[in-house]
């Protein structure tokens, strides 16, 4: 219409242009949205893509932040995750810094996710195609676990001291994958306090066929596990059925997840499958 203007035509100022992530997620969709000239810093914690750590400065971590270093980026949009950032969003929004903490920890609240980044930097339909890319992805892994002769139980440990089970959006994953969370009455608890198991004893009685350890940037150690009181009972233990996921592809609830952590889980239940 008469007026109408691009995103790319409304000027400098109509989109942020410095952004800070406090998180890996927004690195990774912003560089798949071809949006990465708008990231001035990142977490330290940034793995993918790999050319993140190499081109940007890393400027917090998790739990913590350098808030003198954030600012003299001159940030116009701070992007983080969850109420355990609250103290840095609190920091920053007091300096002035527009900050946007997200709380999503669903497979359909990543995908929203990646939508609403995308509306935020003026790019709604690249958003919208990657969206739909992983939709794709998702279904198609969806079909292919549909397929599979026989479907596992599994447990799936964030932690090991003290043991945690998996997070909503894990849990999701698995069951998408093709097999059967043995704590689903504790993947929707959102905080990790909430999903600790009082006694390891309970994994022991349900019996999991599959054991899918991702420690939180730790390397996970199946002897470990194996080596515990009982456990040598567990159908997945017996069978040497104890795999890593690498903690960067599945505990951070962003498109690695929906791609690489999926995948992964997918090629364990598949190869226990059709063994």
């Amino acid at each position: 219409m008469p007026g109408d203007t691009s995103p790319r035509d409304r000027g400098p100022d109509a989109f942020p242009q410095r952004i800070v992530c406090l998180t890996e997620e927004p690195t990774e969709v912003l560089y798949a949205l071809g949006e990465a000239h708008r990231i001035v810093g990142i977490s330290g914690f940034t793995v993918r893509p790999a050319q993140a750590r190499r081109e940007k400065p890393k400027v917090s971590a998790f739990t913590s932040a350098k808030i003198g270093e954030i600012l003299k980026l001159e940030p116009d949009l701070a992007i983080g995750f969850s109420d355990i950032q609250a103290d840095i969003a609190r920091e920053l929004i007091k300096a002035g810094v527009e900050v946007w903490i997200s709380n999503h920890r669903s497979v359909a609240g990543i995908l929203a996710y990646i939508r609403r980044l995308g509306a935020m930097v003026g790019v709604p339909d690249k958003a919208e195609a990657y969206a739909r890319h992983a939709e794709a992805h998702i279904e198609a892994v969806r079909a292919a676990a549909a397929r599979l002769p026989r479907r596992p139980k599994l447990y799936f440990e964030e932690w090991d001291e003290p043991l945690i089970t998996g997070i909503r959006w894990v849990a999701e994953l698995v069951r998408i994958a093709g097999a059967d969370d043995i704590f689903p009455e504790l993947a929707d608890e959102p905080l990790a306090k909430q999903r600790i198991l009082a006694d390891g004893r309970d994994v022991v009685r349900r019996a999991p066929d599959i054991i899918l350890g991702s420690w939180c940037g730790k390397r996970f150690r199946p002897e470990k596990v194996a080596a515990r009181p009982g456990w040598d009972a567990i159908p997945a233990v017996r069978d040497g059925e104890l795999h890593e996921i690498k903690s960067p592809v599945i505990l951070q609830p962003g498109p690695a997840a929906l791609f690489d952590g999926l995948d992964a889980i997918h090629a364990v239940i598949e190869g226990w499958a059709r063994r």
